[in-house]
């Protein structure tokens, strides 16, 4: 991989961040045959906590890219399961599947296939300042046409292009732990409590990522566990690593363009964890983003961008109900269990499968009419 001790010339496209977001940028810009570089402070693998569930729009998302793992590094996922108040609910996926893979597995699977595209990665690399012009790294200037901000969640390219001021902003907080235990289902779980939810996501035939988010910054996995007695006795003897925290933003912002620069993944804006999305749309982002790129039209990127947040805040907001109002959740999933089809038409929704209307005509008045009928 290259670095930074030998000075070189101009770039096409800049980008500024070498996460998962970054990297699928930097892949789908070479697909179009721009010349790319790439730069992150951090050397790979840059590890992050996170659920690690990838659903079937993320994974075909990935394979455009021409990323793919092997049996060994993943676990395919089936469906997702909901469990609380009383009742548990479960949607397949009708015709593909998610796979549950290792944060760093997936960061070293997207860093091999940039440098196999061909993208100039700089490791250990700060930069230091943006202009018309180009980026000034570790004191080099580099020229090129278009800056990717792809440095999270704090961008500093957000700030430095004025692209800063948020339409809204929440948060709240998630804690990961790996626990060396055999997956007992093939399907995504997760458990509604008083406090959060509990994220059951298998990563490989012997280890699945544990997770909760809360919207209690002091809220941990052990107390989370005491919750669910079940399932706190099929970790209770298993090994564990260390438990690891992360805030999950939920942004919107004004505008993610302004001039040569562009913003992708978590810098641009981001939903709560709670959809599961945020990965997927940054790769869905990267995409949109080279085809502007090849047009000429960052505008049509911006655009874009819009439509693609749509759906998973929308998504996110009717699952933060939930979360926010117990007496709603307490009705809503036990309705859930009684007509698993209204659960799988939301699945399907959510992984715009269906349109807006249908998510309406088949998800959210059918459960309201559910909910009603139960009182």
């Amino acid at each position: 991989m290259s670095s930074m001790r030998q000075p070189f010339g101009e770039a096409d496209v800049f980008v500024a961040g070498g996460g998962p977001a970054g990297l699928a940028a930097a892949i789908a810009a070479r697909q179009k045959g721009f010349r790319v570089v790439a730069a992150d402070v951090c050397r790979p693998p840059i590890e992050k906590p996170c659920g690690e569930g990838l659903m079937p729009d993320s994974v075909a998302a990935l394979r455009k890219l021409g990323v793919s793992f092997s049996q060994s590094e993943c676990f395919p996922f089936g469906g997702v399961r909901f469990w609380g108040s009383g009742a548990f609910v479960e949607a397949r996926f009708p015709n593909s599947h998610g796979v549950g893979v290792r944060r760093r597995t997936l960061h070293e699977s997207l860093v091999r296939r940039a440098d196999e595209a061909g993208v100039m990665l700089l490791w250990g690399a700060r930069v230091s300042g943006i202009s018309g012009e180009g980026v000034v790294v570790d004191g080099q200037r580099i020229r090129c046409r278009w800056i990717i901000g792809a440095d999270g969640e704090n961008s500093a390219i957000r700030r430095w292009a004025g692209l800063d001021p948020a339409t809204r902003f929440a948060r709240r907080f998630g804690f990961r732990r790996h626990y060396c235990v055999q997956p007992w289902t093939d399907c995504v779980e997760v458990y509604w409590g008083s406090a959060g939810q509990v994220y059951i996501t298998p990563v490989s035939g012997k280890e699945i990522s544990v997770v909760v988010i809360s919207r209690d910054r002091h809220f941990r996995i052990d107390e989370a566990l005491a919750s669910f007695p079940e399932l706190r006795q099929r970790l209770e003897r298993a090994e564990f690593d260390a438990e690891r925290g992360a805030v999950s933003v939920s942004r919107r912002l004004r505008n993610v363009v302004r001039g040569n620069v562009a913003l992708v993944g978590d810098g641009s804006g981001s939903v709560d964890a709670i959809t599961g999305e945020g990965l997927c749309l940054a790769f869905r982002q990267a995409a949109a983003l080279a085809d502007a790129l090849e047009a000429g039209n960052l505008a049509a990127y911006e655009a874009e961008h819009r439509r693609l947040l749509r759906r998973p805040a929308l998504m996110a907001r009717l699952m933060l109900l939930l979360d926010r109002f117990p007496a709603l959740r307490h009705r809503a999933l036990p309705a859930l269990a009684a007509q698993p089809a209204i659960f799988s038409s939301l699945l399907a929704a959510h992984m715009a499968e269906q349109a807006a209307t249908q998510l309406l005509m088949n998800g959210i008045l059918p459960l309201g009419l559910r909910m009603l009928a139960a009182r």
